[in-house]
């Protein structure tokens, strides 16, 4: 094995101090190549898994909950500049980011225990959902409601996690561990007999 090559192959760090909170996320991982862009206002929640090669940019802050996913290549942006470099032209990086014409800054918010499949990408202003699964390479332009399946460019909604996650209520781990504990609920005492 080449050596040089090995040391700089990204790894995954355990641990994470959420700066909004002060918090230490002992159980959060993340990449060694994800970039965490203005981190003082990332807000994380513990077990997060944040992949190789991930974007995630807190200019206008970025809330992710307990147990969100973050696969390879996905990213989370909330400023975008795609109209202020023409509006600012030459002048652009001498006027404030917030006083620019034409520049998007706007929060955004990843619900607990959802998903974000690679290459996926969640733009300003975007609230996602808790328990959704944003499946590989969408990209998400409005907010998704709790338990979604979104896909496609623009993202859709083409399904909802609770049908999917059905054919596994009956597994003793789940019905102890599932992220919803009212979900299950719901389900143990709708499900039709044996």
């Amino acid at each position: 094995m080449n050596l040089a090559a090995a040391a700089k192959r990204p790894f995954v760090a355990y641990g994470y101090r959420d700066l909004v909170s002060g918090r230490f996320r002992k159980r959060t991982r993340i990449s060694s190549s994800a970039t965490l862009l203005e981190r003082h206002r990332i807000a994380m929640g513990d077990n997060v898994w944040i992949g190789h090669y991930c974007h995630v940019d807190g200019s206008a802050g970025v809330s992710i909950g307990e147990g969100v996913q973050l696969a390879t290549w996905s990213g989370i942006l909330s400023h975008g500049s795609q109209d202020a470099i023409r509006l600012c032209g030459s002048r652009y990086i001498e006027i404030e980011a917030a006083k620019r014409p034409g520049y998007t800054l706007r929060p955004v918010t990843i619900g607990a225990f959802s998903f974000v499949g690679a290459g996926a990408i969640i733009l300003p202003g975007v609230t996602v959902g808790r328990g959704c699964r944003i499946d590989a390479g969408a990209i998400v332009t409005q907010d998704v409601p709790d338990f979604a399946i979104v896909r496609g460019v623009p993202a859709r909604i083409v399904g909802d996690v609770r049908d999917v996650d059905a054919r596994h209520h009956a597994d003793p781990v789940v019905q102890a561990s599932y992220f919803d504990p009212q979900a299950m609920r719901d389900w143990l005492t709708t499900r039709p007999s044996d």
